[in-house]
């Protein structure tokens, strides 16, 4: 009986879990954003607005996406870009940042795209791994698979590991159910592997 009650127990907590972090970052967006904005209109136009600093703040973002996009936007960024290679701690954290933006930016880079298994402990243990593009080894004369494998419940830790196209198995799994594989820490997930 305590068996039963515990295991559902943890499957709620597992459903709660997705609810719980949206609320809570949407809770910070309102307290971070909105509720500063609300407080500066309201003293200066003496009127509260719910809701005006999240609008506001997408405004804000479609504007800057609207610069970025234009020759002149483009060079503002080259010149901020130029500065910051200058500036130590600057330019590690805004080289990080300019990648990052360009692997959700460009669909073709292949990020989080193809699911497979790669034996990573040991001979015949298999671990998820999302392909996350391909690197030529030069001296092999070899194209090599960049694997991000992720670690349970926290995705945002893991390894990055080159492998050989050969040494990977492909998974029919979409990149939600591997996902759901990991953060659940196999809880959740298809049933067979093909």
């Amino acid at each position: 009986m305590f068996k039963h009650f515990k295991a559902f127990i943890f499957r709620g907590f597992l459903a709660l879990l997705p609810l719980a972090l949206s609320f809570f970052a949407l809770r910070f967006l309102y307290l971070t954003v909105d509720q500063r904005v609300a407080r500066l209109v309201e003293k200066w136009i003496g009127l509260r607005i719910p809701g005006l600093g999240l609008l506001l703040a997408l405004v804000f973002l479609y504007l800057l996406g609207l610069a970025a996009s234009n020759w002149l936007g483009r060079w503002l960024f080259a010149l901020v870009e130029k500065a910051s290679r200058h500036i130590p701690m600057i330019k590690s954290i805004y080289k990080l940042g300019m990648q990052l933006g360009r692997a959700f930016a460009l669909p073709e880079k292949q990020g989080l795209n193809r699911v497979v298994l790669v034996e990573h402990f040991a001979p015949g243990v298999w671990s998820i791994g999302f392909v996350m593009g391909t690197v030529r080894d030069a001296t092999a004369g070899e194209t090599l698979l960049k694997l991000y494998i992720p670690t349970a419940p926290n995705p945002t830790a893991g390894f990055v590991t080159l492998v050989r196209e050969a040494k990977v198995r492909d998974l029919d799994w979409t990149v939600t159910e591997a996902m759901n594989a990991v953060l659940s820490g196999g809880i959740i997930g298809p049933d067979e592997i093909r």
